[in-house]
Formats: structure tokens, C-alpha cells, sequence
């Protein structure tokens, strides 16, 4: 069976055709590939050209070394907690005059307390004959022996002591706060 001079024109136009098609289709394809390869690359690369694999694996590094720097310092916070309470908190301060020969409210008696009512009264008595200095041990808030009215009074201004301020009675003139 023999074609005819037409029919086989027709059929290597037909090829022609085809090929030339799929060379412009491989020409696109090979453009595109190269186009999201470009793009590829330019969403891995990480700083200084590394991969995106090596980026994350810093950051990941990066996560791990804050996370333990972050246990680190919960611990270090929860000792600073517990010392914090032991540290005076309050704090309560009255002068007075008590010896009419003397001058100025020169003797005193200041309470420093904790956060759980610990802590001490020191308390100055000043005369013409020099100043004598009393410690006074509190324990949940309460003295050993009993207070003068002084003492009881800087104790129940440090127990109201707010914000960490000093609480302060002035006996020459009217109690106050400062604030």
C-alpha cells in the first residue's frame, strides 16, 4: 500500500508540526523550572546563603539554649521569692521626748518587720547622760516581754506600713505616713 505525494506531505507537516510544538512546550517547561527553582532557592537560603535546613536548625539550637536559660532563671526567681520574704519589708518608726530635761524628739523606737511578721525593735532612749539602745526580737509579730507604748505603737505603724514606705510617728508633732 502506497501513500500518495499529498498524504505524506501532509503527514510530515503533521510531524513537523508536532515536534515544533513540543519544542516550544520543553522551552516553556525548561523556563518555569528554572523560574520556581529561582524561587526555591531564594526561600531556603537562609543568612549568608545557607540552606533553610541549616537555618532552622540554628533557631531550633536558639530555642533550646533560651528554654534552658528560661529553667535557669525560675530558679534563680523562686530562691529570690524566698529570700524576699525574709528581707525587712515594713518598717515603722516613733520619736519622742522621753525625759522633759532633753530637747527635740532624739529618742526612738523603729520596728522592721518581714513578710511574715519577723523581725526586730530597736529602740533609743537620749538623755543628757548619753543614749542607751534596746533590741527587742519579734516572732510572727509578738515580743518576748512587753512593749512600751513607743514600741507598740512602731510595731503597729511597720505592720501598716504599705507599698514599702516607712510608716512614721513624730511625737513633737502629729503622726504621718509618708507616702
Amino acid at each position: 500500500m502506497s501513500l500518495a505525494a499529498p498524504a505524506v506531505v501532509l503527514i510530515a507537516a503533521a510531524i513537523v508540526l508536532s515536534v515544533s510544538a513540543c519544542l516550544v512546550s520543553g522551552v516553556r517547561t525548561g523556563r518555569r523550572l528554572r523560574d520556581l527553582e529561582g524561587r526555591i532557592a531564594a526561600l531556603t537560603a537562609g543568612v549568608d546563603g545557607r540552606s533553610l535546613e541549616d537555618v532552622l536548625d540554628v533557631h531550633l539550637a536558639t530555642v533550646h539554649a533560651v528554654a534552658g536559660e528560661l529553667e535557669s532563671l525560675s530558679a534563680r526567681i523562686a530562691l529570690l521569692e524566698v529570700a524576699g520574704r525574709r528581707a525587712f519589708q515594713r518598717v515603722g518608726l516613733v520619736r519622742y521626748n522621753p525625759f522633759e530635761e532633753t530637747g527635740g524628739n532624739q529618742s526612738f523606737a523603729l520596728a522592721l518587720l518581714d513578710a511574715d511578721d519577723d523581725g526586730f525593735i530597736l529602740t533609743t532612749l537620749h538623755a543628757r547622760s548619753g543614749t542607751r539602745v534596746y533590741a527587742r526580737a519579734l516572732a510572727a509579730g509578738r515580743a518576748e516581754g512587753s512593749l512600751s507604748a513607743e514600741e507598740a505603737e512602731a510595731l503597729e505603724l511597720a505592720r501598716s506600713a504599705t507599698k514599702g514606705r516607712p510608716a512614721i510617728a513624730d511625737h513633737a508633732t502629729e503622726p504621718q505616713r509618708t507616702e
